[in-house]
């Protein structure tokens, strides 16, 4: 696999961090989860717990990684510590800013017994600036970076755009992309490098032209519920089955399709619509006219109307409807694996999907402590006296 000869040390919890570690333990990268002994990562408690207690979230976001537990804050850890760095090629942390540092865990520290090493650094407001040293969560961050605001419709409050974690998951996907580069880098200069990002980052970053054109003209782009500002029709549109579709004409061509798929091929011709710039002056129109087409029909006749006549037009899915789209089973979008503790169980697949070196789920969320005498006896060669020892401290 691309990252067979990668080993990373994920000391991080809950979602972002974590979740770089396992987009690279996905494609080969020996990723050790380092918890609090007796504890664990809190993800093990957050969300729907399964039959063996660890939630199905654990399951799912520690999927290939070794579980060790290791007390950061105490010396004897840490010392254990830096001697699982000495060789690794990856730490990932979220701690607050300075945590790491206090415990002589920080990047200049690691740095000096391994200068190879690449440190992957995921915090509320990034590593640096007047906010740096405070807590956060990925609600927190999509507010802060402008998602929640343009959320919603104009007369609700700013809503979340679907989950609270999308912050998390984007600054993690960002932060495996950051240790990527990081690596390729270390190829040509024998050096590690540090990488910080902040779960605000990933989300503004998304928000396509919206800071240029606040820069430029003033505008502040408020709540506009399924619309989108820069074409029409282009929203969510129900059907006479009490279901919703997605349409998407972002240009005068596709309305064109669009007119002669609803039978009303003049609109395409009509001043009022031609262009699309007409159509914005006239949102409320056009959507009344394609949410009268709509409403008229069951989903699927207005998908398959739509698909002939080369429409972009796609079901607004619930999961259950996910379950039942043959799309994401054929490309392993959706998959099943078999654990030894819940059985049988089908969640996210492994993307991006390589032709030659693909990813896959070697296994799902290990217990507690599943490999510290992996890591510790057989790697570091502690006795079973020393491990006894240290786990009677609380140090494992």
């Amino acid at each position: 696999m691309p990252l067979d000869d990668v080993r990373v040390l994920d000391a991080a919890t809950f979602v972002a961090a974590p979740f770089a570690a396992t987009c690279l333990a996905e494609f080969g990268a020996d990723v050790i989860k380092i918890e609090r002994p007796g504890v664990g990562d809190d993800l093990r408690r957050l969300g729907t717990p399964s039959e063996a207690g660890d939630t199905y979230w654990w399951f799912n976001d520690a999927r290939n990684k070794k579980c060790i537990t290791l007390n950061l804050k105490d010396e004897r850890g840490a010392a254990l510590f830096r001697r699982l760095a000495a060789t690794a090629d990856v730490v990932i942390e979220n701690f607050r800013p300075g945590t790491m540092e206090r415990w002589g865990l920080g990047f200049a520290d690691l740095l000096a017994i391994n200068p190879r090493l690449v440190m992957l650094r995921v915090s509320a407001y990034g590593q640096t600036g007047p906010k740096s040293g405070l807590p956060g969560f990925a609600r927190i961050a999509q507010a802060y970076a402008g998602l929640s605001y343009v959320t919603g419709r104009p007369d609700t409050p700013p809503l979340i755009a679907g989950s609270t974690t999308l912050a998390d998951y984007l600054s993690g996907l960002y932060g495996a992309f950051g240790v990527m580069l990081a690596l390729r880098a270390r190829e040509k200069t024998g050096r590690g490098q540090s990488i910080d990002v902040g779960l605000h980052d990933g989300i503004f970053r998304f928000l396509d032209e919206i800071a240029a054109v606040y820069d430029r003209t003033g505008y502040v782009r408020e709540r506009s519920g399924t619309e989108t500002h820069t074409a029409t029709p282009h929203s969510h549109y129900p059907c006479a089955d009490g279901r919703w579709v997605a349409i998407a004409c972002t240009n005068d061509k596709m309305f064109a399709r669009l007119a002669q798929a609803m039978d009303r091929p003049e609109l395409a011709d009509d001043e009022r619509f031609r262009l699309k710039r007409s159509r914005l002056a006239r949102r409320d129109e056009v959507n009344a006219m394609v949410r009268a087409w709509t409403s008229s029909q069951d989903r699927e006749t207005v998908i398959r109307r739509c698909s002939e006549g080369e429409v972009p037009c796609g079901p607004v899915c619930s999961i259950e409807d996910i379950f039942n789209e043959e799309q994401f089973w054929v490309r392993d979008t959706l998959t099943r694996v078999t654990d030894p503790r819940i059985g049988d169980v089908a969640l996210q697949g492994t993307i991006p999907r390589l032709s030659d070196t693909p990813g896959g789920i070697r296994h799902l969320g290990n217990p507690l402590a599943a490999h510290n005498e992996a890591i510790y006896g057989e790697e570091l060669g502690l006795t079973n006296e020393e491990m006894a020892a240290l786990s009677e401290a609380g140090v494992i």
